[in-house]
Formats: structure tokens, C-alpha cells, sequence
């Protein structure tokens, strides 16, 4: 069955908060509700990770890991799912979310403490799926 959409991770080795992320997305998308999603991860420390990083022109490089949503078109292309509503305010994501497209990358501010949380990942993926 092909994917409807793509998480595009962001990450890079050696990382624990990376290393975080990709086990929640694998855990969260081993159930059968998510099954229209599939992840991909680039690691930036190689360069088709950084090529991959660069092209998606919307995360900030000091907060990394991130993903950032894809929907497959029906040309069968991979793009990012904008944001329906950029700058809207977010209680649960908070500076988390992307501005543009629908994604997170980490907080590193103290409000933030560094985590991108189960409930912040679904929150993003249940707004893929209705917009």
C-alpha cells in the first residue's frame, strides 16, 4: 500500500534526543491508526542528509532533531504540507512547531526543555490528516 504522507526526520548520530524521536515516530506508527504515514531519516552529518535538510528550506539547524510533514501528490511526489494556519499560537507545540509547514523541531529554551513529546507528534499528524 503506498504512504499517503511522509515524516521526514531530521537528525544526526550520536544524538540522544534523535535517537528519542525516531523510537517514538517507529512506536507511534507500528499502530494500525497511523498506517498511512511512513518516516524517513536523514542523518545530517551525511551529505544526502544535509542535501535532504537543505531542500526542505524551513528548520532551524541548532534545533535539530525535527521533521517535517509530506503529503504524496497524485504525481506521486513527496511535498510539504503547509501550515494551515502559520504563527498561530499552539499551548501543546508551543516554539516547537514549524512556522510554514506542518513539523517540530526542538525547544532548547528552558520553556521548552528539549522534548518533542508523543501527544506534540500526534497533535501534528492528526492536523496533516485535516488539512
Amino acid at each position: 500500500m503506498e504512504k499517503t504522507f511522509r515524516i521526514t526526520v531530521f537528525g544526526k548520530t550520536g544524538c540522544k534526543k534523535c535517537k528519542a524521536l525516531n523510537r517514538r515516530l517507529e512506536k507511534l506508527l507500528g499502530e494500525e491508526r497511523w498506517q498511512d504515514f511512513e518516516k524517513v531519516y536523514h542523518d545530517l552529518e551525511t551529505e544526502d542528509g544535509l542535501l535532504a535538510f537543505c531542500r526542505s528550506e524551513c528548520v532551524n539547524p541548532s534545533r535539530i532533531p525535527a521533521f517535517v510533514v509530506m503529503r504524496r501528490t497524485d504525481a506521486g511526489e513527496f511535498v510539504p504540507v503547509e501550515s494551515p494556519q502559520p504563527g498561530d499560537r499552539d499551548e501543546l507545540c508551543g516554539q516547537s512547531r514549524l512556522y510554514q509547514f506542518l513539523g517540530l523541531q526542538t525547544d532548547y529554551s528552558d520553556a521548552g526543555r528539549g522534548l518533542l513529546t508523543p501527544a506534540m507528534i500526534e497533535s501534528v499528524l492528526q492536523r496533516a490528516r485535516a488539512s
